[in-house]
């Protein structure tokens, strides 16, 4: 069989034919569907056509989906491949994933779930030109095992409408995670809305969220939407959540349990269909037990917790994605073609507390001020370096107020925990009650800021 010019072509690969038949059915319209109910059948029509998308079944008699994939990999690396599976583990599918799998499907099926599914796989083929080795999510790429279990959780809330609480420190890509959930959803086309919650003034945020009729305060000439009109049928992005009052806080309660708002100056709710994404870098259980959120807005958004891991702990990740911004940054006629061994070390050793944000920043920087064929670690920013300063003042005077406030606090910070732990000898119990915090909450600030700890047979070792 030969595929019409420029029509995407889709193998399906199971050794059921009722599927076969079924999925050829449904395809139809979209592509040139190739169908075989072997693994070597459908290898050897791999390389026999130009595959946009294979859609392989894991149990099968000659050779499971996992061995076709890899052979997929190899002979085919830009077809799109999607696994399916009546056997569904999340190891599975990480394994899936983590070898070159764009998604996964768990049978049993609705034919049109499966079709959205492989839709989207196309979209990311040569022909749509939009591929990425790496790219466990639209628009996010890693290639550390704890993002790879992070893509297949996120691929399974963005299938449903629950509302998403994504929660991770600042700079670890949250909004991205946001834009990957409703970009898998079934929302996909409707608009997605993103405010941050905390760049608007608390007396603002209202009537920027639920809308306003005209005469309602000083200056309201007009009746205005608000963002959850503006996002009706689609997804509305919450940034920083954390930072809203919690007045405002009961009036998102209710617009999330009733699926209706009430403008600013209106009697009336207006029916909404959106669904809500919230993202906070803050710690949601420790203040409502301060009072500072609300324990019902709470259990609202903790429907699908997503937990974005920081940057130091996503191994391999600082490589890939310093390589990646290498390649945005690098004017082309500096002709930058890596990085020295110094400068690629000094970048994985660093704690990065502003994690990707913070790396991205720093190859910006970096790209300006080379003036070789590779990023020397001269050309990183001092703090990322090593380079000790006589005057650390004169570093600090070069950054504006908030950034020299910020930069100075994460050193001190890192400092004072290490030298703590160093007093006691590393015992974590110890280090927590001199500081005067909880045990767990001392663990959480040496994750914040990168600090390690040594076991036992490591000093040994060391000593």
């Amino acid at each position: 069989m030969i595929a019409e010019v420029d029509k995407p072509v889709i193998l399906v690969v199971d050794d059921k034919k009722n599927l076969l038949r079924l999925m050829s059915k449904v395809l139809s319209g979209d592509a040139t569907v190739l169908t075989a109910d072997r693994g070597a059948k459908g290898l050897a029509l791999l390389d026999q056509h130009s595959v946009d998308v294979m859609l392989c079944d894991l149990r099968m008699p000659d050779m499971d989906g996992i061995e076709v994939l890899k052979e997929c990999k190899k002979r085919s690396p830009a077809t799109q491949f999607i696994l399916m599976t009546a056997y569904a583990s999340v190891d599975t599918a990480v394994e899936a994933l983590r070898l070159g799998a764009t998604d996964y499907l768990t049978k049993p099926f609705e034919s049109e779930d499966a079709r959205a599914v492989i839709l989207r796989a196309m979209g990311r083929s040569p022909r749509a030109s939009r591929t990425a080795d790496d790219q466990i999510l639209p628009g996010v790429i890693s290639c550390s095992s704890s993002m790879a279990e992070l893509g297949v959780l996120v691929r399974q809330v963005a299938a449903s409408d629950a509302t998403v609480l994504l929660l991770g420190e600042t700079g670890t890509g949250k909004e991205r995670i946001a834009r990957a959930v409703h970009r898998l959803s079934p929302r996909a086309n409707q608009r997605f809305v993103a405010v941050n919650c905390a760049a608007i003034p608390a007396d603002l945020l209202e009537s920027e969220l639920f809308g306003h009729s005209k005469g309602a305060f000083t200056g309201a000439g007009r009746d205005s939407k608000g963002l959850f009109e503006e996002a009706n049928g689609g997804a509305l992005f919450l940034d920083e959540i954390g930072e809203m009052r919690p007045s405002l806080q009961a009036k998102l309660t209710r617009a999330l349990e009733e699926k209706a708002i009430r403008r600013l100056g209106e009697s009336m709710e207006r029916s909404v269909d959106v669904r809500v994404i919230a993202a906070t870098h803050r710690n949601i259980e420790a203040m409502i037990g301060e009072g500072q959120f609300r324990e019902d807005l709470w259990y609202r958004l903790n429907v699908a917790t997503v937990r974005i891991p920081p940057l130091r702990e996503r191994k391999g990740d600082v490589e890939l994605l310093a390589t990646y911004f290498l390649k945005e940054f690098g004017p082309e006629s500096k002709r930058i073609a890596g990085f020295s061994d110094a400068a690629l070390d000094a970048l994985e050793r660093f704690s990065w507390a502003g994690n990707v944000r913070q790396l991205r920043a720093a190859l910006e920087r970096a790209c300006v001020v080379c003036t070789s064929e590779r990023i020397e670690i001269g050309n990183l920013p001092p703090e990322i370096a090593g380079v000790e300063n006589s005057d650390p003042l004169g570093v600090l005077t070069e950054l504006t107020w908030a950034k020299a406030q910020e930069r100075g606090r994460e050193e001190l910070s890192r400092r004072y925990l290490e030298g703590v732990l160093g007093r006691h000898d590393g015992d974590v119990s110890a280090a927590a009650e001199q500081a005067g915090v909880e045990r767990e909450s001392f663990y959480r600030l040496l994750r914040r800021f990168g600090v390690e700890l040594e076991t036992r047979s490591q000093k040994r070792k060391r000593s």
